[in-house]
């Protein structure tokens, strides 16, 4: 009875033979293959892979705190505006409202009033300021990092400095067309 034990550990542990399993078959990084299409074993990286060593690097990313976000540079800035009011509108207007003033639909139904977009001290703030509480979050407001792209932070944030000017714009500072349209409808 006590040999049938003995019997399967030798049995099992037969089967594995460490040498073979160092030496697999594999292919070299420049080596041709005939598993992909384009016929090389090197696979292109994955976007978003950072080079191992470059934890700040990482960290910044994964906080959404890119110094230059390569996706909006390319774009015209009117896209990048249009893009960042539409995130806001879904992500942001709920609690801060539509112009920024933090009077949204959920603050109207009993929950804490955020700070306006429009108090001098969020004016002089950074734009990094807005990535990164959207990023990690502040106070009550939960972080958006796993909900919004990273680019989506960057152009919420822009259409947010975009909202600050809109309501404390100086009127010299128009180009002729628009001022003369708002001295019309005064």
């Amino acid at each position: 009875m006590r040999a049938l034990p003995l019997f399967v550990v030798l049995l099992l542990s037969s089967g594995c033979d460490v040498r073979s399993m160092r030496n697999q078959a594999k292919h070299e990084p420049y080596e041709p293959s005939p598993l992909f299409q384009d016929g090389t074993s090197m696979r292109p990286q994955v976007e978003g892979t950072v080079a191992a060593g470059s934890i700040f690097e990482l960290r910044r990313r994964r906080a959404g705190l890119e110094p230059a976000d390569p996706d909006l540079r390319p774009r015209p800035a009117m896209e990048v505006l249009q893009r960042g009011r539409e995130q806001f509108d879904v992500f942001c207007a709920p609690c801060h409202g539509r112009s920024g003033h933090g009077d949204g639909m959920v603050v109207r139904r009993g929950f804490p009033r955020p700070p306006s977009y429009h108090i001098e001290r969020l004016r002089d703030a950074p734009l990094e300021h807005f990535v990164r509480v959207m990023s990690q979050g502040l106070g009550k407001m939960p972080p958006y990092a796993s909900q919004v792209k990273t680019a989506d932070r960057w152009a919420i944030a822009r259409y947010i400095r975009a909202l600050q000017f809109s309501q404390h714009a100086v009127a010299a500072q128009l180009p002729e067309t628009d001022r003369s349209v708002l001295e019309e409808g005064r």
